[in-house]
């Protein structure tokens, strides 16, 4: 009796958790989740992008594997000469990765913040799309950019992934700053040869008419 009633217990309690796991969607649930997620990418031996993650999530499913950043993601990409160029940071991120087509995209959203410290140049908008392959990164949401030639906002804008020639596709409102007025008349304080004035102490000659000649002459 007493073996009997052991072996019920088993069998129930592995139908309770079997039971349990059935209700698990195995499409939602990640394989791997990675803690301080830090990796860098080189290329003939030149540092080219580093990214940064709190935390990453590993999916991976038939035709489709990706990685979600459900804790914001920093991107930073290096010039030729190891220098940091573009920066791009955002509250959160997925990564997809089709095998048979060969694609591999990234998206970033909410509160994206794209910087080019060489141009001087700040976007900020709500989703930016990257293709690694194609090597451009674009969005078709509200975008606002600043830069040293003024502001601009619109909807839409396309650019390399470095962020080096951003372009907004429908601007308004905008408006630039004039860096040099050609209206405007500057002296040269050094060169500038103008009117002397006259000493101190010194009279100017006065020319005065000979009334003697003129009567002579006359």
């Amino acid at each position: 009796m007493a073996t009997a009633l052991a072996v019920a217990f088993v069998v129930f309690s592995c139908k309770g958790n079997l039971s349990e796991a059935e209700k698990l969607d195995l499409t939602q649930t990640p394989l791997q989740v990675v803690d301080s997620m830090f990796f860098v990418q080189t290329e003939n031996g030149k540092l080219k992008m580093r990214v940064e993650a709190p935390v990453m999530e590993v999916y991976d499913h038939d035709s489709l594997s990706y990685e979600l950043f459900p804790n914001g993601l920093s991107v930073y990409g290096y010039a030729e000469d190891g220098s940091l160029e573009t920066t791009i940071k955002s509250q959160k991120a997925r990564h997809d990765t089709r095998k048979k087509e060969g694609e591999d995209k990234w998206s970033a959203f909410g509160s994206v913040v794209i910087r080019n410290i060489v141009n001087q140049e700040t976007m900020e908008t709500d989703t930016i799309y990257w293709d690694q392959k194609a090597k451009e990164i674009w969005t078709d949401c509200y975008i606002k950019m600043y830069s040293p030639a003024g502001f601009m906002q619109g909807f839409g804008m396309r650019s390399d992934d470095m962020a080096r020639n951003a372009i907004i596709q429908r601007p308004f409102n905008s408006y630039g700053v004039v860096e040099q007025d050609s209206t405007k008349v500057v002296l040269d304080s050094v060169n500038f040869i103008g009117p002397f004035p006259p000493k101190k102490g010194l009279k100017r000659p006065v020319m005065r008419k000979n009334s003697d000649n003129l009567k002579e002459n006359s």
